[in-house]
């Protein structure tokens, strides 16, 4: 049974990556915010772990990994899906929130890589969620967007970097995914719905199917590509 980590794994997509892991793969999820979600995680997959953990803390990647081989011995699949999405103005710069941003969403997903890579054999498998506002950002998000397209980046360097090593490395770039603990507003989901060729909003089930296949044996020769899940938002 392989092991799985996956951080942000306490609502939204990352659960339920998580969740859809959990049913052949000895999982380890962190959550933040969202106190009970650990607790109600392990006890929904016994023999899985809950973390509480602080991404934007430069020595919380180390830790975090010293935690799941303690308790697993290695790690087979990383799904780096933490990160933090605030809106940004372009007439101040913030340099403190900047930082904070790239630390979540650019410097974890490295420093967690770097920390796992001595724990993974060939045959493992990483996986970065990054947004479609890389390629498409949105006017008052620009360093969000500027973080998620820096992710982008660094898959792609990464997969050529470790593919001699047998270790893939890929992208998913979800569209726009509802989120029961921050739902959108009923004319915001009405013109996301306009703009989706599906003509229906995302949720986060729709990106769990797609990563359990970037993450199996069937997806063996595909590294280094960022695989675009929004229902066909803005074509």
């Amino acid at each position: 049974m392989k092991i799985a980590l996956v951080t942000g794994g306490g609502r939204g997509i990352g659960r339920a990556i998580a969740d859809d892991l959990a049913r052949d793969h000895r999982v380890a999820i962190t959550y933040f915010s969202d106190k009970p979600a650990g607790k109600v995680f392990t006890i929904k997959h016994p023999g899985s772990l809950a973390v509480r953990s602080d991404l934007t803390d430069p020595e919380e990647p180390a830790e975090l990994v010293k935690l799941v081989i303690s308790a697993f011995g290695r790690i087979d699949i990383l799904v780096n899906n933490a990160g933090i999405v605030q809106e940004t103005p372009h007439d101040t710069v913030d340099a403190a929130l900047h930082a904070r941003i790239y630390q979540a969403n650019v410097t974890a997903p490295a420093a967690l890589l770097a920390a796992a890579l001595p724990h993974m054999a060939p045959g493992s498998a990483v996986l970065n969620i990054a947004s479609i506002n890389a390629a498409s950002p949105p006017e008052s998000a620009g360093v969000y967007a500027a973080s998620k397209a820096a992710l982008i980046a660094m898959t792609k360097s990464q997969a050529k970097a470790l593919g001699p090593r047998g270790i893939r490395v890929n992208a998913i770039a979800p569209g726009a995914i509802e989120r029961d603990y921050a739902p959108r507003a009923d004319e915001v989901q009405q013109q996301i719905r306009e703009d989706t060729a599906l003509a229906r909003n995302g949720e986060p089930a729709d990106i769990a199917g797609p990563a359990r296949f970037l993450l199996s044996e069937a997806a063996g020769f595909i590294t280094g590509e960022v695989l675009t899940v929004s229902g066909g938002y803005r074509l």
